[in-house]
């Protein structure tokens, strides 16, 4: 059936390259005098990087593993005691130093969270990034780099706190960073790991581990995780609709372990990558660090087992273990897992992932979708347009990539001459054409859908846009309607 556009907007927008640009405090601090035991040295080096950037040592807070940064080796080349590095965090990161198999970094105050980049802090250079009670809200580009970080393939480790623990002031505490990082990130705003941060102080407690002998986690290199410890902290509400992987491994005392609420501490996925969150700062933190802060020694709290949790989860996300469904290659997305990069394929999250031209992505029921309520709409006007709809993704090097998309013409002119043009294109990080994938027209029209790929394993280990660019004449309309994309890698 020929059809064309309801009255609006005409308006033409340039796809754009969206490259990711580089751009507890309850006793005195206590001496804690040994490290957790080592574990046996791993056979791969594990990359992982403890972030500075967010304000994680203003007021009391000190969640940092040395004050040599990036290269906390700086400071002690041998650790063999926590206190040879300076730091609430260097209990944690000495313990990985001696496990062996691990190389630790510091992402230093100033710097900005970058993925794609050159930059050798960047975080394709990592399998983990630790994020310790951020208190800063991350700008745009910084949270659309740990979003694709993990969809590619990293580890992202998220310390919260207890709501009103705004420790530099600016109205932002870690409960509202974190929640804001799954909420509006640019690439995949639809709560994406499947759970969300409550607005709770829970002042102290024990909770207690899940049992279940095969999660790596919980019965790790490190030790068995039998529980951790509260000091002011909170808690998470699993959202297993909107991510199967959720998991909580550690419950509020008196929680429905089966239940939603009261989960303490939870790990999930994300694309080909992995995810855990804990819902406070103090069991992180070992009493020791700069003089003059107020700091409270949960990593030795025997009301629980703070350090294996801390340590077996280091594991897993850098990726040692098998559960969660899936098991991230070294360099946040630097191996081939198969996987799907596409944010909101099927555009039923609305623009979520997209720059597409005004009404482009739409639910008019004059054109029907492929499956689900929305598709991308783009011309159908009978008069002189440009539509676009592009997005960017990280190809994972060394990989096989196929791009897939299913798409319908209809159209009004009539004759072999292509009027109305649309082409499928693979622009470069500089916004440069690589190649044109796909080219239709008005001749090409169609009843119904038709499945369509391209192989774009030629630029694996590169920051792309796919853009689809419709182009129509002066006088009759031509429709190309785009549903179900994928762009899948192994």
């Amino acid at each position: 059936m020929l059809r064309s556009r309801r009255s609006r907007l005409l308006m033409a927008a340039a796809a754009t390259s969206l490259g990711l640009l580089a751009a507890g405090s309850l006793t005195t601090a206590q001496a804690a005098t040994a490290p957790a035991a080592p574990a046996p040295a791993a056979a791969a080096t594990h990359r992982v990087l403890f972030d500075n950037t967010e304000a994680e040592t203003a007021g009391n807070a000190d969640w940092v593993i040395s004050t040599s940064q990036p290269d906390p080796l700086g400071e002690n080349a041998s650790p063999s005691r926590e206190t040879d590095w300076t730091g609430a965090l260097s209990s944690w990161g000495v313990a990985l130093q001696r496990a062996g198999g691990y190389t630790l970094d510091t992402l230093p105050s100033g710097s900005t969270i970058t993925y794609g980049g050159s930059g050798a802090l960047d975080l394709k250079n990592f399998d983990t990034f630790v994020l310790p009670e951020p208190n800063i809200r991350l700008t745009s580009a910084e949270k659309s780099a740990i979003m694709k970080f993990v969809q590619n393939g990293g580890g992202l480790f998220l310390i919260s706190d207890h709501t009103g623990s705004d420790r530099n002031n600016d109205g932002y505490d870690s409960p509202k960073v974190i929640n804001d990082l799954m909420t509006d990130n640019g690439v995949d705003d639809t709560d994406p790991f499947g759970f969300s941060v409550d607005s709770v102080d829970i002042g102290s407690g024990t909770p207690r581990a899940i049992s279940d002998s095969s999660d790596p986690v919980l019965n790790g290199p490190f030790g068995k995780v039998t529980g951790s410890t509260i000091a002011d902290g909170t808690t998470f509400t699993l959202k297993p609709g909107d991510n199967p992987d959720v998991k909580g491994l550690v419950w509020k005392a008196g929680a429905d372990t089966s239940g939603t609420t009261g989960a303490f501490f939870v790990t999930s996925t994300f694309g080909s990558g992995r995810v855990a969150v804990w819902g406070d700062s103090s069991p992180i933190d070992d009493g020791t660090g700069h003089p003059g802060d107020n700091l409270y020694d949960g990593w030795n709290d025997t009301g629980g087992t703070n350090a294996a949790l801390a340590l077996n989860a280091t594991a897993w996300l850098s990726g040692d273990g098998s559960s969660g469904g899936t098991n991230p290659p070294p360099g946040g997305g630097q191996g081939c897992d198969a996987g799907q990069l596409l944010a909101n394929p099927g555009f039923e999250s609305g623009s979520t992932g997209w720059s597409a031209s005004d009404k482009v992505i739409s639910s008019d029921p004059a054109e029907a979708p492929r499956s689900g309520s929305a598709m991308a709409w783009l011309d159908g006007y009978g008069r002189a347009t440009t539509n676009t709809l592009s997005q960017t993704v990280s190809l994972p090097a060394g990989c096989t990539a196929t791009l897939g998309y299913w798409l319908h013409i209809d159209t009004a002119e009539t004759g072999t001459t292509p009027y109305d043009t649309m082409k499928v294109q693979v622009l470069g990080s500089s916004g440069a054409v690589l190649a044109t994938v796909g080219s239709w027209s008005n001749t090409d029209a169609m009843s119904g859908y038709q499945q369509h790929t391209a192989d774009l394993s030629a630029y694996a280990g590169q920051d792309v846009t796919l853009r689809f660019t419709a182009t129509e004449g002066s006088k009759l309309q031509t429709s190309f309607v785009v549903d179900d994309t994928s762009l899948t890698v192994g």
